[in-house]
């Protein structure tokens, strides 16, 4: 197994022995407990195990069935493989999560890792492992969600000053830059080079004429990640998913375009920030505050300050995210759609949690 660095690993792909992992998880709890301090109450160890399993058992289930037919694999070797789960039963929850473990391996092994390389990072180089993972984020800012925000942006008065909570490196910030393609009905954006992006549209979905005149955007990010830095650019390439054609393409030609264009991340908390960037917000504009599977990754008290502080700023509200994550609507999706939400009340839509397809209500 190639390292990051040009380094390679000693013997087969194997787990090194139980002394190995016992003392790689030990050490693990050690690092995180350096940079988090000491972890609110947590299940038992047994509990808390056995809750992973079943968060990876559902990744494979329902998350990258039928489109990444490796990590649907790795995510259940995962779950049956009893060091892994060890090892991420000692990071805090919100950094136990498929994507986040899979894109950290992938990152220090230059490859798409297998269960075989899993066990050796965990045990090996465990604090490589941890390191990454606690530092790093899952900001996979996939271009293609913008097919499913502009159909919402389109039906909203100009001029537009666009927020996003989120925003990673930007990229769905360039809804207006990208060009679309709705079944071969095509818009055209304002970036010649940027890319065109395809989404298959079920229902009576709003098509635009045109695109929306946006004169002002901002994002907010815990950890903003900058298009002009390589190995920012890696780390999103290592949060694409092997066998879903198309999007490292994508997402470099959407690179390019941030790099033309580029637009300002303000580093903070969504619920910190928010207030501060609408007032930033051109006066004569339509200001919309927006993200997708951002909300999931924040505890649900956070979540509910956060609807408390953007119900009171007087702005347009666009949220696509998992059902269940706006706890106050009472709605269900087929197999793993979001839902396209405008001010926390209104469900526009059903939508592929990466912009491939929209199911209009």
């Amino acid at each position: 197994m190639q390292r990051r660095g040009g380094g390679s690993a000693k013997g087969a792909r194997m787990c090194r022995g139980r002394s190995a992992a016992n003392r790689s998880l030990k050490g693990s709890h050690r690092l995180v407990h350096d940079l988090f301090g000491a972890l609110p109450h947590k299940l038992s160890p047994m509990e808390s195990v056995a809750e992973i399993a079943k968060q990876y058992q559902q990744f494979a289930r329902l998350e990258v069935v039928g489109r990444s037919p490796l990590y649907q694999r790795l995510a259940l070797a995962v779950a049956d493989d009893d060091d892994v789960l060890e090892f991420l039963s000692n990071l805090p929850p919100d950094k136990q999560q498929p994507n986040l473990l899979f894109a950290a391996a992938r990152y220090l092994v230059d490859a798409v890792p297998t269960i075989g390389d899993l066990r050796e990072l965990v045990a090996d180089e465990h604090d490589g492992l941890v390191e990454v993972m606690l530092t790093r984020r899952t900001q996979t800012n996939e271009p293609a969600r913008c097919a499913t925000m502009l159909l919402a942006l389109c039906q909203l008065p100009g001029p537009l000053a666009l927020i996003e909570v989120g925003a990673s490196a930007g990229l769905t910030l360039l809804v207006d830059r990208y060009s679309y393609d709705y079944d071969g009905v095509r818009i055209t954006g304002k970036d010649p080079e940027a890319p065109t992006i395809s989404c298959h549209l079920e229902g009576k979905a709003p098509l635009p004429s045109s695109m929306p005149d946006v004169i002002w955007r901002q994002g907010i990010d815990l950890n903003p990640l900058e298009p002009t830095n390589d190995d920012d650019i890696r780390w999103l390439e290592c949060l694409i998913w092997p066998g879903e054609e198309g999007r490292l393409e994508r997402l470099h030609g959407a690179v390019g375009s941030a790099k033309r264009h580029p637009v300002t991340i303000r580093r903070g908390d969504l619920a910190d920030e928010l207030a501060g960037v609408v007032a930033e917000a051109p006066k004569d504009a339509t200001v919309v505050v927006f993200h997708t599977a951002v909300l999931s990754y924040v505890d649900p008290h956070k979540r509910a300050r956060f609807r408390d502080i953007i119900g009171g700023l007087g702005v347009t509200w666009l949220s696509n995210e998992a059902p269940g994550i706006l706890d106050w609507l009472a709605a269900s999706t087929k197999n793993d759609a979001y839902l396209l939400v405008r001010d926390g009340c209104k469900i526009l839509a059903e939508t592929d949690p990466h912009g491939t397809w929209v199911r209009w209500r």
